[in-house]
C-alpha cells in the first residue's frame, strides 16, 4: 500500500488522530503526512471530516428512510441531472445510482415518520422524471460506517439441557 492510501485508510477509520500519532503508526515523517493530507484536501480526495453519532443514545429521535426511486430518462434529463436535483434537498443524506428494478437509492433523514413521508410525497414524487417510489423506514441500525451500534449483550436465551 502506498503512503497516500495508507494515510487515507487510517484517517477514514479515525480522523481524530494527530499527524504525530499517524507518524508513529506508519514510520513516515510528520512532514510527509501533512503533505499527503493537504494534497488530499485540496484535490477533493478528502471531502469532509465526520463524527458518527448514535442519536438514540443522545436522546434524539431521528428517522431514516431508504427510498427506491424509478425514473424516466429524457433527452434533456439523464441520471446525473436527476440525481443532482434529488441531492440538493437538505433531507437527503445519500443518493446512489443502483442496479435492479429501481434506478436510485435515496437515504433520507428526518425528525419523524410524518416528516419523511411528507418529503417523499411533496418533493421526490413531484419531480417530473420520477415514475414511482418505494419507501423503507429504518427500524433499527446495527452497524454504521463500519461501527457496531450495540454492545455485546448477554445471551438471554435459555440453554437446552439434554
Amino acid at each position: 500500500m502506498d503512503i497516500k492510501a495508507e494515510i487515507l485508510k487510517i484517517l477514514e477509520d479515525n480522523a481524530r488522530l494527530s499527524v504525530d500519532e499517524i507518524s508513529e503508526m506508519t514510520g513516515y515523517t510528520v512532514e510527509e503526512i501533512e503533505k499527503v493530507i493537504k494534497d488530499a484536501e485540496e484535490n477533493g480526495v478528502i471531502l469532509k471530516y465526520k463524527t458518527l453519532v448514535d442519536w438514540e443514545k443522545a436522546g434524539e429521535e431521528i428517522v431514516y428512510a431508504i427510498i427506491d426511486v424509478r425514473v424516466t430518462l429524457t433527452r434533456e434529463k439523464g441520471y446525473d441531472d436527476i440525481a443532482k436535483r434529488i441531492a440538493k434537498f437538505p433531507e437527503v443524506h445519500a443518493v446512489r445510482l443502483v442496479s435492479g428494478d429501481y434506478d436510485f437509492q435515496v437515504v433520507v433523514k428526518g425528525k419523524s415518520l410524518k416528516e419523511v413521508a411528507f418529503f417523499v410525497a411533496e418533493k421526490i414524487s413531484t419531480i417530473p422524471e420520477v415514475r414511482d417510489t418505494v419507501t423503507h423506514f429504518v427500524l433499527r441500525s446495527y452497524k454504521e460506517e463500519g461501527v457496531l451500534l450495540f454492545s455485546d449483550e448477554e445471551d438471554r436465551r435459555l440453554a437446552i439441557v439434554p
